[in-house]
């Protein structure tokens, strides 16, 4: 089988294989990509599957993938194998998890236990990750607050092309202060920090397979469980969150890890999760107008209406409710 590298980073992986690594390539294409620089390939070298991670050094490090896969390895979780690693030109042959990922396999008749899964798998990353010894970076104010500036620099001013006047900054700068200031009141474990239904892979054995963690932080314990329960990317009934997330507020009772009560730790779900669906609307935009990814815009009015929704029940959030659903979701209509 011919094979035809189509750029010169895929040209250089091939040559890393072949000829450092001595592999035979017989099957070479791509596998994915995400809302990064990063590209992945599915290889086949004697019938045995892998995926090749192309990480461009000048854009994209791949030493917190490395880190983070020790770490989450240590603790049981299952994240892929790193067969080889090539870190001066940003290559790591992986282990294949398959192509299956949660968002293809969900349905209704199998949510509950892929989720239970998956909630099992974060409850175990969680106990089993110590803050004060795995030396990741804090979830700190200062970075709660980038992230949700890019609502409103990408969003706001850019995607909607909406100037907001002095009233409506002061009503931001202050909704955004109140979930900082929830998200930091938590109890603080390891984040995951993108853990949703494209980031699981399904797998037959120690489901699901975890990708995408080179990002972790020490942050909020709701974090990842809105992440995945309210995901961007597909929506379900209130009644099937409502029910995932009482039982793992059981679990993290009983494991110690929480000691509020359950309307506080809803409350803390909630005000996280507005935080986490501003933040990806403003990634969603900034991939449309700077990287040329529309794709993502689709996933825009679900990730709002998630906020608009949430944001209904929170007296203390009217005004931003209220800012969203008559000035902004209009406009967010015609994009």
């Amino acid at each position: 089988m011919t094979i035809t590298p189509h750029d010169d980073r895929e040209k250089a992986i091939l040559q890393w294989l072949s000829d450092d690594l001595h592999l035979t390539i017989t099957r070479f294409q791509p596998a994915s990509s995400d809302a990064s620089f990063r590209r992945y390939y599915r290889i086949e070298h004697e019938r045995q599957s892998y995926i090749v991670m192309d990480a461009p050094p000048e854009k994209e490090d791949t030493a917190p993938f490395i880190k983070v896969a020790q770490l989450f390895q240590q603790a049981h979780i299952n994240v892929p194998n790193i067969v080889q690693q090539n870190t001066w030109q940003g290559f790591l042959l992986l282990e294949d998890f398959g192509s299956t990922c949660y968002l293809d396999r969900l349905n209704d008749n199998n949510a509950t236990p892929l989720y239970t899964d998956a909630l099992n798998s974060l409850l175990q990353l969680q106990s089993h990750i110590k803050p004060q010894d795995c030396n990741l970076p804090p979830y700190n104010a200062a970075l709660l607050q980038t992230e949700l500036q890019l609502f409103s620099d990408w969003f706001l001013s850019r995607q909607c092309q909406y100037t907001l006047n002095g009233r409506e900054l002061q009503m931001l700068d202050s909704s955004y202060q109140l979930l900082i200031e929830s998200a930091l009141q938590q109890a603080q474990v390891c984040v995951h920090r993108d853990y949703h239904s494209r980031n699981l892979m399904y797998v037959p054995h120690n489901n699901p397979g975890i990708i995408d963690f080179q990002d972790a932080v020490i942050g909020p314990i709701t974090y990842d469980a809105v992440s995945l329960l309210r995901d961007c990317y597909i929506r379900w009934p209130d009644t099937l969150i409502e029910q995932q997330r009482a039982a793992y507020y059981q679990q993290l009772k009983q494991a110690g890890l929480i000691h509020c009560a359950y309307p506080q730790f809803c409350r803390d779900f909630d005000l996280m999760g507005i935080q986490r669906h501003l933040k990806a609307i403003g990634i969603f935009s900034r991939l449309n107008i700077r990287d040329g990814k529309p794709a993502y815009l689709k996933d825009i009015p679900r990730t709002l209406h998630y906020v608009i929704q949430i944001s209904r029940q929170y007296p203390e959030l009217q005004a931003l409710h209220q800012f969203l659903n008559e000035c902004i979701l209009p406009i967010s209509r015609q994009i």
